[in-house]
């Protein structure tokens, strides 16, 4: 019998999600390539941990919604995603950890990616003592005209 966990990894392909795995330090879990695999196959995309699990459940890799969340959380953690917190309800992890600033589309839901050099930020406060300014993220709301 074929296990879904190897076989939806083939979707990326499984020694690249390995590599880049053991490059972030992780431990290439069945679940961490089926859903690295999942995650990094369609290139640079912000989804959810809810939209990431109804992905892996559509095409068959059996793992739960704290599976997912906690492998997220390690991804991010191990410098393989971003966090993107767009709304107080959700939030996004970004594949692409450039940096790089964001469009939102209210009522869609959906985050687009503003191209570099587009955004210019000044008058920045000074940080505390101490402490440096490490990013600036800016995401830009957008809705639908009336």
């Amino acid at each position: 019998m074929t296990n879904n966990l190897d076989t939806h990894a083939a979707l990326c392909p499984t020694r690249t999600i390995d590599e880049r795995l053991r490059a972030a330090g992780l431990r290439p879990t069945r679940q961490r390539v089926a859903l690295g695999g999942l995650l990094f196959a369609k290139g640079d995309r912000h989804l959810t941990a809810e939209e990431l699990h109804e992905e892996a459940v559509k095409v068959g890799v059996q793992v739960s919604l704290a599976t997912v969340y906690n492998t997220l959380h390690q991804f991010t953690e191990a410098g393989m995603l971003r966090v993107l917190a767009v709304e107080t309800a959700k939030t996004y992890f970004d594949t692409n950890t450039s940096d790089h600033h964001h469009f939102f589309i209210e009522g869609l839901n959906e985050v687009r990616d503003i191209e570099t050099g587009d955004v210019e930020v000044g008058n920045l406060p000074a940080p505390p003592e101490g402490m440096e300014i490490a990013h600036v993220d800016v995401i830009i709301r957008l809705r639908r005209k009336s």
